[in-house]
């Protein structure tokens, strides 16, 4: 079997044959990883007459003058057609606002760059598709806050962390509202959140944000019923499942206990439901619109938790890969049938969503009525289970045989895996980026920010086959100029700023084309730094937010006591030689962030705890940089120690699952992080006025 012609097939499929590491070494992909890998995109390499066959169809594919459902262009430019007409072409524009456009190719075969910013349908010489014609950035922190040179801030939670009385055991969005309005109140423009998309209702085990069924949805869970349907209807289903005592107990524990506190919530919801279709509830209307708007997308999710919860009862595979031929179609006339039988069920699962959008919308309408010009800031998960709804719904756009993950580095010698599909760059030309639009469209909706997770993915990704070693992976290139296009132009429509986790290994020149499109990237303080010399104030960049620390990383307080090292020497993590070197090589961190944040006199001036006194330097020194928008954690304004999730675990430490202490509406009057806010904001105002 020829190796070149593998390549060859690698190459043009958008696999990175070679490739360099995360330490500048140039890596090459094993010939058994790429026909693996290949597998996994739907091009079979096992023989050599398979990888001429994949290699035949590829070709055939990316050579046909035939068109694709939707190409993108940036306004004021022109885009090449010369590959489908022929110049000269005369074409007509339907536009957005009912009007039409009558224009020709020029020479080359280019159309001009005439056509304005949206979603315009083009019919040329027969042939039509849409053209996606996006501003020249994004929605920014400036425009939201109508400033040239903004110096905004905010703060960040894990939404499932908030406490209110009635919560039932997790955070939920009354007490997201409570705390947007004591934030706005103190000056915070933006409040970012935790990932809110849908999880499994059948496998309560399952509960990171960044694993879910779908970034189409919402989680229910977090649901407040009693703020959409009324007090009363709550108080009723309460006494109706003989709920109140188990609620009451689930709200009082340390941590949350998942599995019990979402079955309960699953029944609280199901007596809600029963008591709203009883009857002339005035909310029927609005139900009723929800639906039908969200058409088919919803329909179908709905219908996958019918089918998973009807097999979780009988014991059988929640994974559709694994469920009877007739189900893995959601357009088969099985499934029509299914809902047609387990109507009621179905509607369930939509009347649950509708609930959680409602609340979600009231969310943020409280943000921006305290006076924040962004507001809610959506966090959207690099992917999504491979086995899950979004992935069942969308086959032929999404990689369901491959997971995502990261090549092995310095930090993890044997790689990661995510466990998490990603789309095909492939699926989505050919269905006209029908599902990545539609997923920035869900996670724009009731927000006035996105940040993209791993925002590297949208240029690469490394998949790895279900089953093998993250080792075994292989990056795959996407359109990124596509891809941030459709963004540029969601970000535009919906006047929402875009955040981009650029933190780890980025591809040379994807900063510059995230900084050009306005969308921010990333600076944690404790990443910013070498060997120990912390990066001076005025080094910082006005192109990316500056923020303490990150759910995937220790607090503040923690990184100064290094609970991170004992949670890895406890769970063995790390061998006695390589514990000892961290533990040195951190108190070599501590001394060089005080030297940093002691250049400035306004610090470690009162008679206070050391931890207190780093910690409120450290935030006043973040407010100080040109970074047009900081957030702080609310774990590190409030001085807490452990961390949300601690990378490499799953049932060995409380990842997801630690609660902040005190109730939402009053976290914010405690004293500690009274002054940070207060020292941020101040340092925020000194620092427009410095760069005016």
């Amino acid at each position: 079997m020829s190796d070149a012609q593998l390549e060859i097939l690698a190459s043009r499929a958008g696999l990175a044959v070679d490739w360099i590491d995360a330490n500048g070494r140039p890596q090459k992909v094993a010939p058994s990883v790429l026909r693996n890998v290949l597998t996994g995109l739907g091009h079979p390499a096992g023989s050599a007459q398979e990888i001429d066959a994949s290699l035949q169809e590829l070709q055939q594919v990316q050579q046909t003058r035939h068109l694709p459902p939707l190409l993108t262009a940036d306004f004021g430019v022109g885009l090449s057609l010369a590959h489908y007409f022929e110049p000269q072409t005369p074409c007509e524009i339907h536009l957005e606002d009912g009007s039409r456009l009558h224009l020709k190719l020029d020479a080359e075969a280019i159309l001009p760059g005439l056509v304005p910013v949206g979603y315009q349908h083009v019919s040329i010489d027969g042939q039509e598709f849409t053209l996606a014609v996006a501003p020249t950035r994004c929605y920014s922190v400036g425009d939201a806050v109508d400033s040239p040179i903004p110096r905004a801030w905010g703060l960040s939670v894990q939404l499932y962390a908030l406490r209110r009385p009635g919560d039932g055991g997790f955070g939920d969005t009354q007490a997201l509202e409570d705390l947007a309005r004591v934030a706005g109140e103190r000056g915070a423009e933006a409040l970012a959140i935790s990932p809110l998309h849908a999880m499994f209702g059948s496998d309560t085990q399952r509960y990171s944000p960044y694993s879910p069924s779908s970034r189409l949805f919402l989680n229910s869970l977090y649901a407040a019923p009693g703020a959409i349907l009324g007090d009363r209807a709550l108080r009723t289903a309460i006494d109706a499942t003989g709920l109140a005592a188990e609620l009451k107990h689930l709200e009082a524990l340390p941590l949350i206990d998942w599995p019990v506190a979402a079955e309960a919530k699953h029944r609280l919801l199901q007596a809600l439901y029963e008591g709203f279709v009883q009857g002339e509830h005035p909310l029927h209307a609005d139900f009723s619109s929800f639906r039908h708007a969200a058409g088919e997308a919803l329909e179908n999710h709905c219908r996958f938790e019918a089918i998973q919860e009807a097999r979780a009862a009988q014991g059988e595979s929640l994974d559709w890969r694994q469920w009877p031929v007739q189900w893995q179609n959601p357009r088969s006339a099985a499934l029509a049938e299914f809902a047609e039988e387990n109507a009621g069920r179905i509607g369930f699962f939509a009347f649950c969503q509708w609930l959680i959008t409602r609340c979600l919308e009231r969310a943020q309408t409280a943000a921006r009525s305290a006076g924040m010009s962004i507001g809610l800031i959506a966090d959207l998960a690099v992917g999504a289970d491979g086995g899950g709804s979004q992935a069942w719904s969308r086959q032929d756009e999404l990689l369901a045989s491959l997971t995502v993950g990261a090549p092995p580095d310095i930090l993890n010698r044997t790689g990661q895996g995510w466990g998490i599909s990603a789309f095909s760059p492939e699926g989505l030309v050919r269905n006209g980026f029908r599902a990545f639009i539609e997923m920035l469209r869900a996670n724009f909706a009731h927000a006035g920010g996105l940040r993209i997770d791993h925002v590297m993915g949208l240029q690469r990704l490394w998949v790895i086959p279900n089953g093998a070693s993250p080792a075994d992976g292989a990056y795959l290139y996407y359109p990124v100029d596509d891809l941030l296009r459709l963004l540029t132009l969601e970000s535009h429509r919906h006047q929402a700023i875009v955040l981009g986790e650029d933190l780890g290994t980025v591809a040379d020149g994807l900063r510059e084309k995230l900084i050009a499109r306005s969308i921010l990237g990333m600076r944690v303080l404790l990443f910013e730094q070498d060997n120990a010399h912390f990066k001076p104030i005025l080094d910082w960049p006005d192109n990316a937010l500056a923020t303490t620390s990150t759910h995937d990383l220790p607090t503040l307080n923690g990184w100064w006591h290094g609970h991170d090292i004992d949670w890895n020497a406890r769970l063995g993590l790390v061998d006695a030689p390589g514990e000892i070197e961290w533990r040195h090589h951190r108190e070599r961190e501590r001394e060089g962030l005080r030297r940093v944040l002691s250049e400035d006199p306004q610090n470690f001036r009162e008679e206070s705890h050391e931890t207190d006194q780093v910690l409120d330097a450290a935030i006043r020194f973040l407010g100080h940089t040109r970074a047009p928008l900081v957030l702080l954690p609310l774990e590190d304004a409030l001085g807490i120690e452990q961390q949300a999730n601690l990378p490499g675990t799953t049932d060995t430490h409380p990842n997801w699952s630690r609660r902040l202490p005190g109730d939402s509406e009053a976290l914010l009057d405690d004293p500690d992080a009274a002054r940070r806010l207060e020292l941020l904001a101040c340092a925020r105002l000194q620092a427009a006025e410095r760069d005016q």
